[in-house]
């Protein structure tokens, strides 16, 4: 085992292509085929399976994965302080459901960690692609929330695919309005009152299910109901329909003004919102350094 095959695992990983991660590396595609074949039969492990829908990594390539690149952070450390070489660019992915604290918490991290070369992603997703994001290791940490609803089926996928989640905070249900919705000044607003105004709720795709939903009461019947795939259209509409959507509570004047307000919604209902990872392969720095900003970014 050599770090020249943990990089070229890496790269594999971060591109899903054998073909695109060559191209990245400088090498041809039969020669980084044959570097993981011969990795793979050193350490009697398959790290990539390949399928009709490309290159994948398998559950024990997942954990492996995680093990070569806290090796290879810390070689490139050692040649940066000893060699002065030129830091190799850092490497991190969040995947999240569609949570401005989780925006706040990537901008926190770029700004204090951060080097002069990056190649970061945050994937505002779809709930089952956040789970799948984070056994593929096309992400280290995914963000979602499970309640009393949803935990059953969330459970269960999260074991299948080896994850574990990790609580952040545990919030009452609110409502999400503009400042100039006619119920702006309520205390308190129950579902009564909102039955004339327009339901916004994220799509959820071919996994358009309940308990998939990022929206918690998600099986209540509404007379307008509206989807949309981003935030920044919700909050669009928030605005210019009198819109109201079910969230955390939990919103960032920094990154979405001041025309959106939480209003607390009458009912007992609670979600407890966390991170997820694999449960045996070790975080990367940034990743750790992720999960600190999240839980600084919540306390402010």
């Amino acid at each position: 085992m050599t770090l020249q095959q943990l990089r070229y695992v890496i790269e594999v990983a971060n591109r899903s292509s054998i073909n695109e991660a060559a191209k990245r590396l400088f090498i041809s595609q039969p020669s980084l085929s044959n570097a993981i074949k011969e990795l793979e039969e050193e350490i009697q492990i398959t790290i990539f399976e390949r399928t009709n829908k490309g290159i994948l990594l398998s559950k024990a390539g997942a954990e492996f994965l995680g093990y070569a690149r806290q090796v290879v952070e810390q070689a490139d450390l050692l040649e940066s302080r000893y060699k002065n070489a030129k830091p190799a660019p850092q490497h991190f992915s969040v995947s999240t459901q569609h949570y401005a604290f989780a925006v706040n918490a990537f901008v926190k991290l770029v700004n204090e960690h951060g080097q002069d070369e990056y190649e970061l992603a945050l994937r505002e997703t779809k709930t089952h692609e956040i789970i799948e994001d984070v056994r593929t290791q096309r992400s280290e940490i995914g963000i979602l929330y499970v309640n009393e609803f949803n935990k059953n089926v969330m459970n269960r996928l999260l074991k299948n695919a080896n994850l574990m989640f990790t609580s952040l905070f545990t919030a009452r249900a609110h409502v999400f309005i503009s400042v100039y919705n006619p119920l702006a000044k309520q205390k308190v607003i129950t579902l009564e009152q909102l039955q004339d105004y327009p339901y916004l709720h994220f799509e959820q795709g071919e996994y358009n299910s309940f308990h998939f939903a990022e929206e918690i009461l998600s099986t209540l019947s509404h007379k307008k109901s509206i989807r949309v795939n981003d935030r920044a259209t919700l909050f669009n509409l928030l605005i210019g329909l009198n819109g109201y959507t079910i969230s955390t509570g939990v919103l960032s004047a920094d990154l979405n003004g001041n025309e959106i307000i939480p209003v607390p919604l009458a009912s007992e209902e609670t979600i407890h919102v966390g991170w997820i990872c694999h449960r045996n392969a070790a975080l990367s720095k940034l990743a750790l350094e992720y999960v600190e900003a999240l839980k600084a970014t919540l306390e402010n």
